[in-house]
């Protein structure tokens, strides 16, 4: 006969259990690019720390040099060189003057440069994973998939070298097999390879290809 001073204790339990007991999905797969019912994952965006801070070092050594001649004019002293060489050189240089062309092209090449960077992400070697929450954004470096998925690789039978490109759009593998039949090896290998890609999370799976030879004769 129980004793039902231990009924609770067994309810406590089965309550603590269902908390803690993981949750199977039930519903139809996540879309690429988001996961579970959470937020689109985008690229990462580069912070281009480099280039601004170039173009910051460049415009304020620039505008202090013009100030400091400008406060130099107002002070009843000539005005410097540089500033007279090229003040006669605009006043004096037709629009199709080497120099004149040579200087707007790089002017324009680097406003374009600047565009460019503004307008893309950037941090093309690291790939975004799916994501759950607003809280984290998690990503995995193209390197490191490519490990993964090499080792992988190495574990089917016949596999006697293998190398494995990531790209943001396409991931290549190209193995040599030393035995076994190469049609075998090539379907091995292109399910164990799809298999670790989803293990992988990614919010959007590249498509893969695969390649297998025989390794040359000595």
């Amino acid at each position: 006969m129980s004793d039902p001073r231990h009924e609770p204790a067994r309810g406590d339990a089965a309550r603590t259990l269902e908390k803690t007991a993981p949750l199977e999905r039930t519903g139809p797969p996540a879309a690429p690019g988001r996961g579970a019912g959470g937020p689109a994952a985008r690229r990462f965006w580069s912070e281009r720390r480099g280039p601004a801070a170039l173009v910051a070092a460049v415009l304020t050594g620039a505008s202090a040099l013009l100030l400091y001649d400008i406060v130099s004019v107002r002070a009843d002293r000539p005005a410097a060189s540089w500033r007279r060489t090229l003040a006669d050189g605009l006043a004096t240089r037709h629009l199709d003057d080497a120099w004149v062309v040579l200087g707007a092209s790089a002017a324009v090449l680097t406003g374009v440069w600047l565009i460019v960077l503004a307008l893309t992400p950037g941090l093309r070697g690291l790939l975004p994973m799916r994501r759950d929450d607003d809280l984290m954004r998690p990503g995995i470096e193209r390197g490191a998939v490519a490990l993964v998925l090499r080792n992988r690789a190495m574990e089917v039978s016949g596999v006697r070298s293998v190398r494995v490109d990531v790209g943001r759009r396409r991931i290549r593998a190209l193995a040599e097999a030393h035995f076994r039949e190469i049609d075998t090896v090539r379907a091995d290998l292109e399910a164990v390879l799809t298999h670790g890609v989803a293990e992988l999370g990614l919010a959007r799976e590249p498509a893969l290809t695969v390649h297998v030879r025989r390794p040359p004769k000595p």
